[in-house]
């Protein structure tokens, strides 16, 4: 796999609620991630950029909402959610930065 693609799959991590009870009961964490990729690019992505080991790995398909946008309906656009699981002994903290 190529080191470029992999450092482009994750978009952002999902900072929710739920998220948040994921990650301290599971050890499970919550990105945005590419709407092409797969599983295993998925892996080793997070494997590559936070060096830890990945247990696990769901995947989500989100569909847009409609919307209106003043007279005219619009729609946002389909995006994808991937669920993290770290073996034991692995953590990643976002809480730290400047």
């Amino acid at each position: 796999m190529n080191k470029d693609r992999l450092m482009q799959i994750i978009v952002s991590p999902v900072i929710s609620e739920k998220s948040t009870m994921a990650a301290e009961q599971n050890k499970q964490f919550v990105f945005r991630v590419l709407n092409n990729a797969s599983k295993l690019e998925i892996s080793h992505a997070v494997e590559l950029m936070f060096s830890v080991e990945v247990d696990q790995v769901r995947v989500l398909n989100c569909k847009g909402k409609a919307k209106r946008f003043g007279s005219m309906m619009g729609r946002r656009s389909d995006w994808k959610k991937a669920y993290i699981k770290l073996k034991p002994g692995h953590d990643i903290d976002f809480g730290t930065g400047a």
